[in-house]
């Protein structure tokens, strides 16, 4: 249900941005714009919550921002999103090494950068930590930015309103994580559980957060 929910959600703001945002309440604002105003740019993080599409679209009516994605195996999937996708002042990147590089560009431009903070990274990119009481492979990368130049980390959620009615976008700024990458993984989920269990039916619990990646170390045992 919250799938096809998402998929409604997103598919109606790629084709109607306007009228989107027209209905889109946004709480907080001045945590976006503090973080801003500090001259280092800002990641951006956001679950697979309600409608997360509209995020950096908002965003994006105020400052440039850079969206890391992962494309599709199948071509003309790619092309139907990158399509949707596109919006002014919006930037898509890959996950793969280029993309990292031009999104440690844009925050050295002082720009926003998104990532998608529970989507399973490739082996060798993440690190085992606690979600919801079970191991889960954790992407570092949003980490390792953060702490390279004490980079503002928020955490955003566009939880839906009645159907029809638009979302409702807010923002918190996390605390610096932790230096130790091991601790800084158990922080970035906690925060990302945090994010969910505002609106636990609107996130996409039928995602496989909990998948071994190839290449990757076998989780603790205990």
């Amino acid at each position: 249900m919250a799938s096809g929910m998402l998929f409604s959600d997103s598919l109606w703001i790629w084709r109607n941005p306007k009228k989107a945002l027209a209905i889109t309440t946004v709480h907080h604002w001045a945590v976006v714009q503090e973080a801003m105003s500090e001259g280092k740019g800002m990641i951006i993080l956001c679950p697979h919550l309600g409608g997360f599409e509209i995020i950096p679209r908002y965003l994006a009516n105020h400052y440039p921002a850079t969206i890391m994605y992962r494309p599709s195996r199948q071509e003309w999937l790619n092309e139907v999103v990158e399509e949707g996708r596109a919006y002014p002042n919006m930037h898509f990147v890959p996950t793969n090494l280029n993309g990292v590089r031009q999104m440690t560009r844009a925050l050295s431009k002082g720009e926003a950068i998104a990532i998608l903070p529970d989507q399973v990274p490739s082996g060798g990119d993440g690190i085992w930590a606690p979600f919801f009481g079970k191991p889960a492979y954790t992407i570092t990368l949003p980490i390792r930015l953060a702490n390279r130049h004490n980079t503002p980390a928020v955490m955003f959620t566009a939880k839906r309103r009645a159907l029809g009615k638009g979302w409702i976008i807010d923002a918190k700024r996390l605390d610096a994580f932790s230096e130790d990458a091991n601790s800084a993984v158990k922080e970035l989920n906690a925060a990302i559980e945090a994010a969910i269990l505002a609106a636990p039916e609107q996130f996409i619990w039928s995602y496989n957060r909990y998948k071994h990646p190839t290449g990757a170390e076998l989780p603790p045992s205990n």
